[in-house]
């Protein structure tokens, strides 16, 4: 019996993580949908309220895309990689390919809110070679 507890208690702590990663990716695929669609307003609503406060508007929000990540903004290709938690924030590599063929990774900086999960943030970096 104690073998099973174990078992279980195993199991949980492994499922949790997943579906953690799948509602994060969820969320980020929904957003890069949005900005495929030229709907801000629905982009700007998987963004934390920080972001939301940072930026006052979705047309502000989506002009700051736009102009600065482009990658994110229109990308021809997307595969998710790894996902870690780091500082209590969950963490989730994208490898993204933009319309002129180069390849980045994008981190994005997820927090759960009581709705789900948020985007807080990201960071950009060429893709290695081995990925590009």
């Amino acid at each position: 019996m104690r073998y099973l507890i174990l078992s279980f208690a195993v199991v949980l702590g492994l499922v949790g993580p997943l579906h953690a990663n799948d509602g994060a990716r969820a969320v980020i695929s929904a957003q890069i949908e949005a900005f495929l669609a030229e709907d801000v307003d629905r982009a700007y609503n998987y963004a934390s309220p920080f972001i939301q406060d940072k930026f006052g508007s979705p047309e502000r929000f989506g002009d700051m895309v736009r102009e600065g990540y482009p990658m994110v903004w229109q990308p021809s290709d997307v595969v998710f990689l790894e996902a870690e938690e780091i500082g209590g924030s969950l963490w989730q590599s994208v490898s993204i390919r933009d319309v002129s063929g180069k390849g980045w990774i994008v981190d994005y900086e997820m927090i759960e809110s009581e709705g789900g999960w948020l985007i807080n943030g990201v960071r950009v970096r060429r893709a290695p070679e081995s990925l590009a």
